[in-house]
Formats: structure tokens, sequence, C-alpha cells
């Protein structure tokens, strides 16, 4: 497994990421809702990798839910700085994390696929998140 480390702006909140994909086989996407596009998210996740949130200071974690409301996106309250979004499902918390949130940016990313979920219910975009996204260690 290897190891990043992603953080918002100020350092204050962060987490490990570990995969064994190489950064070369990484599903890279950017989704098309205006959320996304305004923050200028790309994002990955691995569903045989973990990921344990990092914080030197857990206060500043703040959460946003829209939509369906299936997930919180996570964001720093001081400096703003967007890490991802996380869901519980069947008992597990699962996070698909904002590669522009990885310091350093890993080399060889390959090119961010557009997506569009728009036409998902909730009850769709649950599952397809279930099965792709990265389990949170405690």
């Amino acid at each position: 497994m290897t190891t990043y480390r992603g953080n918002c702006h100020c350092g204050a909140v962060g987490f490990e990421y570990q995969t064994k994909q190489p950064v070369g086989d990484w599903f890279v996407r950017a989704c098309e809702c205006s959320f996304c596009a305004k923050h200028g998210a790309i994002y990955t996740s691995d569903p045989a990798g973990s990921l344990r949130f990092m914080h030197k200071d857990p206060s500043a974690l703040s959460r946003y839910r829209f939509g369906h409301k299936t997930a919180d996106f996570v964001f720093c309250s001081r400096c703003g700085g967007y890490l991802g979004a996380i869901m519980e499902e069947g008992g597990q918390v699962l996070f698909v994390m904002n590669i522009r949130a990885l310091d350093p940016q890993p080399e060889g990313l390959p090119a961010a696929k557009t997506m569009t979920y728009e036409e998902e219910t909730a009850e769709s975009r649950v599952t397809r998140r279930a099965s792709r996204w990265t389990s949170v260690l405690p």
C-alpha cells in the first residue's frame, strides 16, 4: 500500500489515503454538477483502499449537505479547503477524495473523466457510491 496525504490549505483538517493502485491507474473523475464545478474538484476512490482522517484541529471540520442529501461534503471551516465527500451506508463510512487536496499532487494522474449523475435517484446514487468509494478507518 502507498500512502498519500491530503489536507486543507491551512493544515487544520486532513487525511491519509492508502491504495495499492498506481497513480496512473486511478479512475479520476470530474463531476459536472454546479457544486463540483465551482470547486474545481476532481475525485478518486479505491474500494480496496482505506482512508483515515488526521486532523490537527477537529473543530475546524465542517460539513455541507445538499441535493439528494445522501452525502456530506467536507471542508475546513477556517480556510475553506475542500477535502471530498463522506457517507454512511450499511454501517460503513465511505469517502471519495478530492485529489486537489493531496499534498504534494501525485505525478502521472490520468485525465479526469467527465461524469454526470443528474439522472440518478437517491437510491441508485447510494448504491453506486457504496460500490466505488473508499472505506474510512476509525
